[in-house]
């Protein structure tokens, strides 16, 4: 063990762990004085993880093989870029990543206006929540996943960052996710403080930024994460229903339920006690995301693989629900007001955070079959995708109606403008048809592709009636983020249940034809290079109506250091309409070669619906006072 790095992280640990037990001593006596010397400790805990941090990245950097985590991550062979990644790319270094997002999110709330705003024994509550979690992690790191384990003899090189790993997505997707399960630490800690403390002012305003910063940051790393299983798997889908998938789409679904119910505390002060256990869930919810990649309770292509951390990951997750449930049963008194009725805009708001939530509900269900079904059989018995699509798709199609209504009715009860209630039903209506003649006979799809027009219209006809709302930049972002979601679902609606792909084994010249295209195997070529022992790129002629399109060029891979192990880099000929995607599965002993090619319609729709959805929950940053 790399003594000087193992000691700078226990030295967080124990740091953490007194400033806690000084925060629950100063807020048990009502003492203020005690909170300087709590934020020191934080302060000084943070710089630790820092250190520690600091001193992995320069092993990587150096190729230090004598750190194990660095053998396993790193090879001579690995770019600059990827040696970086490697500092999340295995199981312990990605456990440090989250708990250095957490430490230096603490120093940066305790540093901001809205921290300032609480009152001392609010301020010391957060700690004690705060502290304790951080600690966990901590102790996670310094006892079952250290980072620092020695390696000896040295080798003279590593074994390298696993070639699925090796993609662009790597340098942001597992980064933007951590920072959105890191981001939730704040808002959480923040609520149960408030809440137990009693504090007048509201934890949802002062959190804000954070709770949308968080969802910003989760919803741009699931995006992502779901283009590169599209560009690096190879097998022409972006979710495959994949436990490791659902595990970081479960805890979005309650963050974004929670985004709803915070508008009606914000506006009403209703439901103080439902949105601190709303996002102390999507905070559970993210550990229980880590339980689910590094337990080995679930077997994924995307999991770390069984290990030491799965019983104190559960242990601190049922920790972290009682303590929940005590701060929510025994905290302080608040006053609260009534809801309206379902036919209003804070109904559908309440109706829309019980879908998302029986959206997460289902999916993790369905992710912990296997083990559930367990406890009357011998054998284990997995869901598939046709179960999530089946219960789920219903459900996000219907979401997105409500989307399209939602802005129409009064905030109280009844339609507050019914020229624009009408025309989004006409459209939807007339949407619907229009698919239908076009030759679109799914029922759900239509209703899918009908539900995202129609919220479409809704928000250009919202824009287009009212000045207020062109000059409101929170509705720049609220309704923004509706537009993207909107068209994120008509990606979804026809880019699955249209999708058309085949296998072909081409010779020279030959061509099959694929949903109106013309596939042509010109050549391949093979070679290998210092970080390829074997590579084989084909060359594909791509021709509609007769017209030349495109040449695609699939590749299949062998690495040096993963000799058995073949990987594809597909190729694809991008389009707002059908987009094309070839990979080589193989080459036959007379020199065909093998392809899988498919004609994936409006599938970028899916990206482009993602990407809006994050630039325009930015919109809802607030500044100023009510800053980070």
């Amino acid at each position: 063990m790399h003594l000087t790095a193992y000691a700078v992280l226990l030295a967080g640990l124990l740091l953490s762990l007194f400033s806690a037990a000084w925060a629950a001593r100063s807020a048990w006596q009502d003492s203020g004085e005690g909170l300087r010397p709590v934020e020191l400790g934080s302060y000084g805990a943070a710089g630790c993880v820092i250190a520690s941090s600091v001193i992995l990245l320069a092993a990587l950097m150096t190729r230090d093989y004598s750190f194990q985590y660095v053998y396993e991550n790193v090879d001579e062979t690995l770019s600059f870029m990827y040696t970086i990644t490697g500092f999340w790319g295995g199981r312990a270094g990605s456990l440090l990543f989250w708990e250095l997002i957490i430490t230096v999110s603490g120093v940066l709330f305790s540093l901001s206006p809205r921290y300032r705003a609480l009152g001392d024994r609010t301020k010391l509550y957060f700690w004690v929540f705060f502290l304790m979690f951080q600690a966990f992690f901590l102790l996670l790191l310094t006892c079952w996943s250290n980072p620092f384990i020695k390696l000896t003899p040295t080798p003279l090189d590593g074994r390298g960052l696993n070639p699925l790993l090796r993609n662009p997505g790597m340098i942001f997707h597992p980064p933007l996710l951590f920072l959105g399960f890191a981001g939730y630490t704040v808002p959480a800690c923040a609520a149960l403080a408030a809440y137990i403390a009693g504090e007048p002012k509201s934890w949802v305003k002062l959190t804000r930024n954070w709770s949308i910063l968080a969802w910003v940051f989760l919803t741009a790393g699931i995006v992502l994460g779901g283009w590169w299983s599209y560009m690096e798997l190879g097998w022409g889908g972006y979710w495959a229903w994949d436990p490791v998938e659902n595990a970081s789409l479960i805890p979005w679904f309650a963050g974004t339920a929670f985004l709803h119910t915070a508008v009606i505390e914000a506006r009403r002060g209703a439901l103080q006690r439902t949105n601190v256990v709303l996002i102390s869930m999507t905070l559970l919810l993210c550990v229980f995301s880590t339980y689910l990649t590094r337990s080995g309770v679930i077997e994924s292509l995307h999991t770390f693989g069984k290990s030491a951390v799965a019983l104190p990951l559960v242990i601190g997750m049922v920790a972290q629900a009682v303590l929940t449930v005590m701060v929510v049963l025994f905290g302080e008194k608040h006053v609260t007001r009534s809801l309206s009725d379902l036919n209003s805009r804070q109904g559908l708001l309440v109706a829309c955070a019980w879908f998302l939530l029986a959206l997460g509900l289902v999916v993790t269900l369905g992710t912990m079959w296997p083990v559930i079904s367990q406890l009357w059989s011998t054998q284990s018995v997995g869901l598939g995708p046709d179960f999530y699509n089946r219960v789920t798709l219903p459900f996000l199609s219907l979401l997105v109606l409500m989307f399209a209504v939602c802005p129409w009715l009064g905030w109280k009860s009844g339609i507050r403008d019914m020229r624009g209630f009408v025309a989004v039903i006409v459209i939807f209506v007339l949407s619907a048809g229009a698919f239908w003649f076009m030759g679109y006979h799914k029922p759900l799809a239509v209703f899918s592709a009908a539900s995202a027009v129609a919220a479409i219209a809704t928000v250009v006809l919202l824009f287009l009636l009212s000045s207020a709302t062109r000059k409101n930049f929170t509705a720049w972002g609220q309704y923004g983020i509706h537009l993207g979601v909107a068209m994120l679902a008509l990606g979804i609606a026809f880019s699955g249940p249209y999708k058309v792909e085949t296998e072909a084994v081409l010779g020279k010249g030959e061509t099959v034809r694929l949903g109106g295209f013309d596939f042509t195997y010109i050549d391949h070529v093979q070679d290998e290079t210092k970080e390829f022992s074997a590579r084989l790129t084909a060359r594909l002629a791509v021709k509609k109506d007769g017209e030349p399109l495109a040449v695609m060029h699939p590749e299949k891979r062998i690495y040096r250091s993963y000799p058995g192990q073949q990987f594809a880099e597909v190729s694809v000929v991008p389009s707002l309409g059908d987009e094309l995607y070839a990979t080589v599965l193989g080459i036959t002993e007379d020199g065909k070669v093998s392809f899988q090619i498919s004609v994936n319609p409006l599938v970028n729709w899916v990206w482009i619906g993602g990407t809006v959805m994050c630039v325009m929950g930015l919109a809802l940053f607030r500044r100023g006072r009510g800053g980070v």
